[in-house]
């Protein structure tokens, strides 16, 4: 295994690059109060590790992902901000009734599962870099995935700073409840747009 510095800074700028978007999304996330957060690190956690296992998979196998195909995974992130959208109307003037951590107690394991499945179906882009990057240096591909894990903590701890900076924060308290699934939407439609070539 390389532990030289080139491969482990190729495999920094090659999480930044794919996972700017994620921080984004853990903002969106970390404002939320109704999201635990260890479900959330633990959510994105596994997301990442779903995608490094599965990119390093079809890299060994010598496999390619079908171009255009990975922008189905959008209906995912979609389906749960329409969710979220629908329960804020529906519930607008009562959710406050109910006690935040009753909520967070009762559905840490479906919460961890959702930041999971969002962060898979936003991985299009990843995979698209991650299977050639593995199938070029397969030996590497330990180090890989300790840079990367390290990186998916660098990354929470950054959205989490984000939200508890005083600005962010007051950002949050206030629109945090609206803007999760919002991001989420755009999301979605955002991944789905390339779906269209699949109809050529």
């Amino acid at each position: 295994m390389d532990f030289s510095f080139a491969p482990a800074w190729t495999a920094i700028v090659v999480f930044a690059s794919t996972d700017i978007d994620d921080l984004v999304l853990l903002t969106a996330f970390f404002g939320d109060a109704r999201l635990r957060r260890g479900a959330i690190v633990a959510g994105q956690f596994l997301g990442i590790g779903v995608l490094t296992a599965a990119s390093a998979a079809a890299a060994l196998a010598a496999l390619a992902v079908p171009p255009h195909w990975p922008s189905l995974l959008g209906t995912v992130p979609l389906a749960l901000g329409l969710s979220k959208l629908w329960a804020l109307v529906r519930d607008r003037g009562t959710v406050t009734e109910q006690p935040i951590g009753v909520e967070r107690a009762g559905s840490s394991r479906s919460q961890v599962l959702a930041v999971a499945a969002v962060t898979v179906a936003n991985g299009g882009d990843n995979l698209g870099v991650y299977i050639p990057l593995f199938a070029s240096n397969p030996g590497g591909v330990p180090l890989f995935v300790i840079v990367f894990a390290i990186m998916t903590a660098l990354w929470c701890a950054a959205g989490y700073a984000l939200v508890k900076h005083p600005a962010g924060a007051a950002l949050m308290q206030r629109f945090g409840h609206v803007i999760l699934p919002v991001v989420l939407i755009a999301l979605g439609a955002w991944i789905l747009r390339d779906a269209r070539f699949l109809l050529d």
